[in-house]
């Protein structure tokens, strides 16, 4: 018996790959953090994001919201499911931290705007 050549049965399947991908993408942290900024202006009353018009085209008519992890439900038993999980509390725990600045990310790099470092420099 001779050797069994590969099938070849994947050939092309990367863009398909990466039209599933961008399809499914979820909000990032820092849009959510926009969110929750919104909610706290509003004194703590999530029910701006959480409750709003009904929608055919979202699960649940729209009405089952989870604003850490920007997904919504068909029904509360389904969210409270959710709330319980995994991927829920790992998603609650990186939005404590808090999201980088524009003007971190420049002192990150060497942009910095303020003029401390001609201060070090004199002899």
């Amino acid at each position: 018996m001779g050797k069994v050549g590969r099938s070849r049965t994947h050939k092309g399947n990367r863009d398909k790959y990466r039209k599933y991908r961008t399809r499914n993408y979820a909000k990032d942290l820092d849009q959510v953090h926009e969110d929750i900024k919104k909610v706290t202006e509003n004194g703590g009353d999530e029910t701006i994001l959480k409750i709003q018009e009904w929608n055919e085209d979202l699960p649940g008519l729209g009405q089952y919201y989870c604003i850490p992890c920007a997904r919504y439900f068909i029904n509360s038993e389904a969210l409270n499911e959710h709330q319980r999980g995994k991927n829920h509390k790992k998603r609650v725990k990186l939005l404590k931290e808090v999201p980088y600045t524009q003007a971190e990310a420049e002192a990150a790099v060497g942009y910095s705007t303020e003029n401390s470092r001609g201060n070090a420099i004199i002899n």
